[in-house]
Parts: C-alpha cells; structure tokens; sequence
C-alpha cells in the first residue's frame, strides 16, 4: 500500500498529488522536502531510492520538462510493482500534458490544473494486478537440458582411456619440438621420459615400482648436488649480528641522545631545551596573522586548449574549406534530446579518469549514474557537444558535493561559546599516522593568532611519545606567542596524565580545567585506532558521548583511495552503534591532510564529503604552522578534471 505519490516540478511546485493513508495532508511534506535536500540539491542521485525514517521514497526524474516523480511507501513492505508504476505514471503523466508543456512552458505549471486522479487509479491497479498474477516460473524439460544432449557412449568410461588422455598433450607436445618425427603409441619420442600406462602397472609388482621410484629419487638430488657444488663459494662469509652505524658528522656519545630520565609525565620538570627556529616553523612571514587563506590550484587549461587546438591555416591547406568546416561541426548534438547511448561512451571516459584521480571507484560510479540521470532527455542546444555538456554538468555536481548543507564556521562557534562562559570543545580521531597531532598544532596556532587561549588535551595515553610530542608542540607555540605579548596570560597549555590512563576520564578533567581557568577552546587529542578494532572504536565512541563535544573532526589523509569510505562508513557506523543516545553523534567535519603530497590527484576530498555529506573544515599543505588552508571546491574541482 502507497503512502503518497506526488509530481512536482524542479522549480518546487506542487502539480498534483496522491495520499493512499489517512492523515494530515502535510504528511508527505517531510520525506519530500528531505529527498529535496540531500539528495536532488546535492547531486546524489546515483540510485532511484531514498530512506527517510520509516518511509522508503523512490523517484524518477524528467529532464525535458524539468519534472521530479516521487513514490512513498513504508520500507518494511516489499513493493514488487513500484518501479512498473512510477515508470508508467511518467510516461501517461507525460504524453497527457505534453502539448501544454510544449507551448505555454512554465505559465502552464503555473496555471494549469492536472486532473490525474482516474488514470493513476487504472495505473495503480493494473501495477497491483500485474505483480500478483504474475505466471510461475516453468521447470525446464527433459529435452532442454544440456543431459539430453550427451550420447551414451560419451557417458560410459573404461578403465584404460584415462592415462591414455593424460599421455596425449605429452606425445604432441615431443612432436612439435622434433619437428617431423610422428609419435608412434608405445614408443616414447627420444629425450622424454615414457610414463607408464595401465598394462605396465599390472606387470610391475608393488616392491618393484618402490624401488624404480627410489632409483629415480637419488639420481635426482645426486645432480643437484653436483650442480651446487660447481657454484663459486663465496671468498668471505660475513659476521652475523648488526653494528651500529657511525656517521661522519655525528657524535657516538649515546648520552647525549638519552632522554629518558629528562622528566616524568605529570611532573613539572621541563624537558630538554632544542634549538628552535621560529621562521622554519613559521613559514611565510609575510601572511596576515590569524587568516585562513584559500586552497590555491593554478588550471592550465589554457596550456591544454592551445596543445589540442590545431592550427587553422595549416588544416585548411590540407582539408580545403569544406572539409574544415565540416571537421569543425563534427560530434554538435544540434537541438536533440540526450539519450543514456550518446552519454556511455563519455561517462565510460569520465568515470576512468575520476578513478584515475583517485577518487573510490563506487561514489565515481555513482557520480556518473547521476549525471546520465540528471542530463537523459534533456533538449541541448545547437552547438554543444555531448562531450562538453557531460563534462560541465559533472562539474557542476562535483562543486556541489564540496559544498555540503552545513558549514562549519569554528571562529563563530567559539564567539558563542564564549558567551554562554564555556570552552569549545574540538574532538580529533582517525586513523593511525594521518597526522592529528601536527594538525592538531596547526589550528591551534591559527587560534591563538585570532586572540583565543587554547588548552590541549592529551588523551593518546596508548602510542609511545605521544604526550611528548604535544609537549614540544606546546613549548614551541609559547614561544611564538609568549604570555608577555598577550598580557601576562598563557595562549596555550598541556593537560596531561600519562600513559595508560582512561581517555574519557582525562578529555572530562581538561574540559572542568578549561571552564574553571578560562581558556576558550579545548582540543582533545586521541589515539590513531583501525577502523576495524572494536575495543578502540567503542573507547572513542565513550569520550564522544560521555564529554559531548561542539565538534568531532575526522583527520584523513590525502593519500588514501578506497579506503577512505571504508574508514568513513566504519567509523559512522562504530560511533552509532556504542553510543547509547538516541539520536548518536556522528562525524561533523573533515580535517584533509598531506595534502601537498598528491600533485592533482585530490579524489579523496570527493570520495570523504560524498560518503559523510560533511564539509572539509580545514586542508593540511606542509609541515609549518601556517600550512593550513580552509577549502577551495572550484580549485579542487580544476584539479580533478584536469586531464
């Protein structure tokens, strides 16, 4: 049974709709509205389907007149007769109203009126009554079968045929290497060993055929041995067990790399004093404090039309007039409709080269499936190519993908944490070696240079060196920003207890600290965890929802391919699952890093936001404090299509 079924134009007016259950008549508004959301404005229509809470919405859509057909129905019915229906709705819905569509165009949605009600009844039911006399289907017969086929002879198997067949491709194999000798049966060809048949082995007794076989056993390693034995021996054999290496440059006194009675976690005791350069760790002097500048991608697409444009005088020289012009008008589609067989072979192309970019091969797949439905029926215009018109519209819908429904705005954010008297808390988890901590340090600079105090969390209490690091990266920001040129007050601070500890525990005393200190912000650092271990995703999934933070960014690299939507997917689905609200917390941004790594193979920016429909709050480009770019969807979009 049908929960409604409504057609409405792209535009959003409503042209005529159906209610199959009781109820207010603003009861499909939810699931359509949702529908239009994440999926039509975000250019996710790869598949026909889409759940909203109990309903399971399926739709089709009609790019020649710009309409949207949109069925609901509850997700636990299996519905065999909805896409039969939803498909003959829009061809009746069509061919009924397509003169006035033709001729008045948008004044006809907007003054027509669509009297549809008695034909998707007669649709509905011939749907209901199609899938229930649907015919059996029929066993097959004897004589279909591939049994019926084989003879008896073929099926009677005698003892002596199988060693004969196995000897075959044997015999033929000496005849082609002796060239015009004829193997004769019996008779082995000369360097070939005659593999016994069935009437040897009733001649030979079993004491016989053990002893033949140790014979041929002892020759085979007597030849080897005399094979090793004609190898040259080595002239010295090398000393086992390692040796340190000594560089030439360096100082073999191992004391002075020992760290490991410096100081103790939790004591206040500073640790070894390095020298430390602040333009290396600052990188360009001469930016504006406190900006997060745009990820920047220079296009050489003008580089590229000039490689591919010919020359004109030179074509026409060869070609003539004629064959010029006519070269140029090749592939226009000239005012016709675009069906799904002049997009397979550009999509084919485009789909390789998104691949090729590195972005995961199921959202390339889905990405293309989109835009053959969002551009099959379309009417283009006289001089486009299919080619081109491919292209724009999948950059159209990668640039929407980029720019998911929520933007992240942390320095807003913070303002209003501000004034309610609390800390904003920023959670960080992924996986092992994407770079957390550094990143962790980086935004930490860009707040402190946008005058906020930021205390730092150290609640990788599991991987060696990890509080050592944050403590190095925390002594370097004081020196970048000591309290005296911030009036006497700490920007940044170290909460540490140690290894070992409860991470839950240590991120709820750092963030009591904070409120009770001062500070503006909290950044909690965790540990690097596989998507798969269990224990660990359950630990992070218990400091999300025991410590509530206003934000958990997901830190990726930009390295990864199809992994990163197993690790998205993974780590949703892990957070869901322990956390024990009833609305769970979920990823709410993107940290890209390494991003200065990958040239312009930035597939893994598509494949992260398409998979979580969150944005990419911040782009790590380098290992100085100032490497970090908010992010440029038509930059990366350059990148990607660049061919």
């Amino acid at each position: 049974m049908l929960d409604f079924f409504t057609i409405f134009s792209k535009g959003g007016l409503v042209l005529w709709c159906f209610q199959g259950v009781r109820g207010p008549a603003a009861a499909a508004t939810a699931p359509v509205n949702a529908l239009i959301r994440s999926v039509l404005l975000q250019e996710r229509g790869g598949s026909n389907s889409f759940t909203h809470e109990a309903l399971m919405l399926k739709y089709k859509l009609d790019n020649q007149f710009e309409l949207v057909f949109v069925v609901g129905f509850q997700k636990i019915l299996t519905l065999t007769y909805v896409d039969k229906l939803i498909d003959d709705v829009h061809k009746e819905f069509r061919d009924k109203y397509r003169n006035e569509f033709q001729q008045k165009g948008t004044l006809a949605l907007l003054n027509g009126t669509f009297d549809f009600k008695d034909d998707f009844t007669r649709l509905l039911r011939e749907a209901e009554e199609s899938s229930r006399t649907r015919a059996p289907v029929a066993m097959k017969t004897f004589e279909q079968s591939l049994k019926s086929q084989k003879t008896i002879k073929c099926m009677i198997e005698t003892r002596g045929e199988k060693p004969k067949e196995k000897v075959k491709p044997k015999k033929n194999k000496g005849s082609k290497k002796e060239g015009t000798e004829v193997a004769v049966p019996g008779k082995a060809p000369m360097g070939e060993k005659q593999l016994p048949g069935a009437g040897d082995r009733e001649e030979l007794s079993k004491d016989e055929i053990l002893q033949k076989n140790r014979e041929e056993f002892f020759k085979r390693h007597m030849k080897a041995g005399e094979r090793a034995s004609k190898s040259p021996k080595p002239e010295a054999q090398k000393e086992k067990g390692k040796k340190p290496r000594v560089w030439d440059l360096g100082n073999s006194n191992a004391k002075i790399l020992d760290y490991s009675n410096s100081a103790t976690n939790g004591s206040a005791e500073p640790g070894p004093v390095e020298e430390f350069d602040p333009d290396t760790a600052l990188g360009d002097r001469n930016r504006e404090p406190g900006r997060l500048y745009d990820l920047e991608y220079e296009s050489d697409d003008e580089t590229e039309e000039e490689k591919i444009v010919p020359n004109p005088s030179k074509t026409s020289a060869k070609k003539g007039g004629l064959g010029g012009m006519f070269g140029m008008l090749k592939g226009l589609v000239g005012s016709k409709s675009l069906t799904r067989e002049d997009m397979d072979p550009v999509l084919e192309k485009m789909k390789d080269h998104l691949i090729a970019k590195n972005v995961a091969a199921e959202i390339a797949v889905q990405l293309c499936e989109s835009v053959a439905k969002k551009l099959e029926g379309k009417v283009m215009g006289t001089f486009t190519t299919v080619t081109s018109t491919v292209k724009q519209a999948l950059q159209e819908a990668l640039v929407q993908i980029l720019q998911p429904q929520r933007r992240v705005d942390v320095l807003r954010d913070v303002l209003d944490a501000q004034r309610q008297h609390r800390p904003y808390v920023v959670t960080f988890c992924g996986v092992n070696g994407v770079g957390k901590s550094t990143n962790l340090a980086k935004i930490s600079f860009w707040l402190i240079e946008n005058g906020f105090s930021v205390l730092i969390a150290a609640c990788d209490t599991f991987r060696a060196g990890a509080v050592e690091q944050l403590r190095t990266h925390t002594r370097r920001l004081n020196t970048l920003h000591p309290p005296e040129s911030h009036g006497g007050k700490t920007m940044v601070q170290l909460y540490e207890k140690g290894y070992g500890k409860d991470a839950a525990g240590i991120a709820m005393e750092a963030i009591s600290y904070a409120r009770n200190q001062g500070f503006d912000v909290v950044l909690v650092d965790t540990a690097g965890r596989m998507q798969d271990n269990a224990p660990l995703m359950t630990a992070l999934a218990k400091l999300i929802a025991v410590n509530a933070p206003d934000l958990v960014l997901f830190v990726g690299e930009a390295l990864v391919g199809n992994e990163a939507v197993d690790q998205l997917v993974k780590f949703n689905k892990a957070l869901a699952d322990h956390s024990m609200a009833q609305t769970p917390r979920l990823i709410d941004g993107i940290v890209l890093t390494k991003f200065d790594t990958i040239d312009d193979k930035v597939g893994a920016a598509i494949s992260m936001t398409y998979i979580t429909s969150k944005p990419i709050v911040f782009v790590g480009t380098g290992q100085t404090y100032c490497d970090l770019r908010s992010l440029n969807a038509k930059a990366v979009v350059a990148a990607l299509m660049k061919a």
